[in-house]
C-alpha cells in the first residue's frame, strides 16, 4: 500500500520575466476539476482536521510554505508544501491537517466536486472506523 498523497511536479516554462506554471484538468490532475478555492491562513495557525468520503483534491501552495498531514488510518506522511510547481493530490478518505502556514502562504486547492457538508468526517474517531470497516 503507498503513502497517503501524492507529490506530483506541475508543468511550468521560466524565462526572464518569470515563471508560468499550468494545471489542466485529466491531464495533470486525474480528476475534473469542479471547485477552486484558497486559503489564506494566519501565520501558526492549524485547518483542516477532517477527511472526505468521496472528494479528491490537488493542493499547491503558490506562495509561502505550510506543512500538510496526511493520515490514511495506519500511516501519517508529513509534506512540505513550498513551491508553485508542485501539487499534492489528496484522495477520498485521507485525514488531512494543513499547519504552518508561513505569513505569505497561499495554499490553492482545485476539488473534484462542489462545496458538499455530507462528504465530511469532522471527528478523528469516525474516521479512523470508517477506514477500519474499507479495510
Amino acid at each position: 500500500m503507498s503513502a497517503p498523497g501524492q507529490l506530483i511536479p506541475l508543468r511550468s516554462s521560466e524565462d526572464a520575466r518569470g515563471k508560468l506554471v499550468s494545471v489542466e484538468a485529466l491531464r495533470d490532475v486525474p480528476f475534473a476539476i469542479e471547485r477552486v478555492y484558497y486559503i489564506v491562513a494566519h501565520e501558526g495557525a492549524a485547518r483542516g482536521f477532517h477527511a472526505h468520503k468521496t472528494l479528491e483534491q490537488l493542493m499547491i501552495c503558490v506562495s509561502g510554505s505550510c506543512r500538510i498531514i496526511l493520515d490514511d488510518g495506519s500511516r501519517r506522511v508529513h509534506h512540505a508544501l513550498d513551491r508553485p510547481d508542485q501539487g499534492l493530490i489528496v484522495g477520498p478518505m485521507i485525514w488531512r491537517e494543513m499547519h504552518e502556514f508561513s505569513k505569505d502562504c497561499v495554499l490553492l486547492v482545485l476539488a473534484s466536486a462542489p462545496y458538499d457538508e455530507e462528504d465530511y468526517i469532522r471527528d478523528y474517531e469516525t474516521f479512523a472506523t470508517e477506514v477500519g470497516k474499507a479495510a
